[in-house]
């Protein structure tokens, strides 16, 4: 696991509103809530953006692809993580390395998967950067998963497919937890944790929710 040093009061205040806000949207765990304050999030945009980094919003980073807004990132770290110690975590879509770089002060290891070869060699040079060193990273198409790292006891997908990739399930190990959007259209997705039991597994609906559509291949 790794702690971030802060970087500017600017930023700080900035950040600090963003942790009231989340708490009045009622994330609750305290560690989740340090790990989003620790986490430098203007630098994971273009300058251009980086005023609005502490929005409660998504922002286009490129390719097609945004960085998700702070209230879904805690959210879905806080349902994956909280009271939990995990080990093993594959996040399927590192996008700009923003929600990586969250995931890494909280679990042991984070593996995760970017099927566009720009971001996925940014966010590594970006985290790499800030000292993150629990985090290894593949530039390949995410419904394949990772199979050389798994079983993993924690999932977390930030594209959204119409149904669950089933290679995804299978890496899954038993009591593990996948965070999953479900929806090909933005506004008509969910969000949907699974839990793998030993005889199968068990689905909760939780949420709306808007990502970018879940694509195959490598870019």
């Amino acid at each position: 696991m790794n702690s971030i040093q802060g970087i500017g009061m600017t930023s700080r205040r900035t950040r600090e509103r963003m942790i009231d806000r989340l708490i009045d949207q009622g994330i609750t765990s305290h560690k989740i809530l340090d790990a989003m304050r620790n986490v430098p999030r203007h630098l994971f945009m273009d300058d251009a953006l980086a005023s609005r980094a502490y929005e409660d919003t998504s922002l286009p980073i490129g390719h097609g692809q945004t960085i998700s807004q702070p209230y879904i990132v805690a959210k879905m770290t806080e349902l994956l993580v909280d009271q939990r110690h995990l080990k093993n975590v594959l996040e399927i879509g590192t996008g700009c390395g923003y929600h990586t770089a969250v995931l890494a002060q909280l679990v042991e290891h984070v593996n995760t998967v970017e099927r566009i070869y720009p971001l996925h060699k940014q966010a590594k040079d970006r985290l790499w950067g800030l000292e993150i060193r629990n985090v290894s990273y593949l530039h390949n198409d995410g419904g394949c998963g990772w199979p050389e790292k798994a079983l993993f006891d924690g999932i977390l997908v930030a594209a959204a497919p119409s149904e669950i990739p089933e290679k995804l399930l299978e890496q899954l190990a038993v009591g593990g937890i996948l965070l999953i959007p479900i929806g090909k259209e933005r506004g008509m997705q969910e969000l949907q944790r699974v839990i793998r039991t030993e005889s199968g597994y068990d689905i909760e609906r939780l949420e709306p929710v808007s990502f970018v559509p879940f694509m195959s291949g490598k870019g």
